[in-house]
């Protein structure tokens, strides 16, 4: 039984009767709501409110998965996770993006895509606030403040901090090469890779230069190309100190530096440091000319030849000046056109010391000393 609660304040004696707060607290029954899980899981004793929610839940459990695809018999646990599925078989992408219309098969998928409209990046991290679209980025980018590569391989303990990266690498290993082009049956152990093989069947060229509007099918050539224009020579020889726009270059001129030439010419002996100067020289003595233009049918011994005499009947002029924009259809007659703006004189006379832009220039000056001393 309850009894009375006496509290004294500065001597003052109050009563509280228990019974009568109970009475009036549970006199309220809108303030107190007990819910009840009486259907609980006999495996791992989570509880639900209703019997349904109990029997999706048991699906989990229950090893031979209650739904399965009709096409590649792939179970599911739940109904609406095989309709998902089904999408990849039906072709089916019932979700529309209202800006560009383009479509998903899910509806996440469309959710993700719309931030590309929008702008939004809810995903920020805590460490250099860049932020992303997805939650999945943010976790990638972490690991590189954490420096973590969870992704290992099992053959050479290489790791990856992303598991797609490690996939590709396994292809490494067992020579899986899982991408076939549709057209020639050539295989790739890359989706990208077939993806620019394809474009020589296509003839697509989706990278363009902003300057001379030339297309290329990949972007690295896109690249190289632009340093025709910009003049960007990344590659230097650490012997000479001389730069190259392309990688390939500065691995043939290292060779100059190297005393060895493995590649004889059977007719004169010359030696060469690549196999491919061998076969150009090869065609002197051959006078083999194997390309050919195609509109008035000159043929040259050499492809960057050919490139450069079909210049004339395009008009293309790739190669830009970058202080005065005045173009020009050969790199060699930007390199004379530049030194008017440095005023570079790099050949000079061996009697007077008289210095020339050109080669050509100091070739007519030395003819004057030659009718001199005759």
């Amino acid at each position: 039984m309850l009894k009375p609660l006496s509290v004294s304040f500065s001597g003052l004696l109050i009563y509280f009767d228990l019974r009568f707060l109970f009475q009036n607290i549970v006199s309220e029954p809108q303030l107190v709501h007990v819910e009840v899980h009486p259907y609980a899981c006999s495996v791992c004793s989570k509880s639900y409110t209703n019997p349904n929610s109990l029997r999706k839940h048991k699906r989990i459990h229950n090893q031979a998965q209650a739904f399965s695809c009709d096409v590649c018999n792939k179970p599911f646990t739940y109904q609406n996770d095989l309709k998902k599925h089904q999408r990849i078989h039906t072709g089916e992408r019932p979700y529309s993006c209202g800006v560009c219309h383009k479509s998903f098969s899910e509806q996440g998928s469309l959710k993700k895509h719309q931030r590309i409209h929008t702008g939004d990046r809810p995903f920020c991290c805590a460490i250099c606030n860049e932020s992303f679209t997805e939650q999945s980025s943010l976790k990638r980018h972490q690991r590189v403040h954490s420096g973590e590569r969870p992704y290992t391989c099992g053959i050479c303990n290489k790791s990856f901090t992303e598991h797609g990266s490690l996939k590709k690498h396994q292809r490494i290993h067992t020579g899986e090469r899982p991408y076939s082009c549709g057209v020639c049956n050539k295989s790739f152990s890359e989706q990208g890779s077939l993806k620019k093989h394809h474009r020589i069947h296509s003839g697509e060229h989706p990278y363009t230069c902003g300057v001379c509007n030339k297309s290329f099918s990949e972007q690295g050539s896109l690249k190289k190309h632009q340093r025709i224009h910009s003049g960007e020579r990344p590659y230097v020889c650490g012997v000479c100190n001389k730069s190259f726009s392309e990688q390939g270059s500065l691995k043939k001129h290292l060779r100059i530096h190297s005393v060895e030439r493995p590649y004889t010419c059977d007719v004169c002996n010359k030696s060469f440091n690549e196999q491919g100067n061998l076969k150009k020289h090869l065609r002197i003595h051959t006078g083999e000319r194997p390309y050919s233009c195609s509109i008035c049918n000159e043929s040259f011994s050499e492809q960057s030849g050919l490139k450069r005499h079909e210049r004339i009947h395009t008009g293309e002029r790739p190669y830009t000046c970058g202080v005065c924009n005045r173009s020009f259809s050969q790199q060699s007659s930007l390199k004379k056109h530049r030194r008017i703006h440095t005023g570079e004189r790099p050949y000079a006379c061996s009697v007077c010391n008289k210095s020339f832009t050109q080669h050509g220039s100091l070739k007519k000056h030395q003819r004057l000393h030659a009718s001199e001393f005759p």
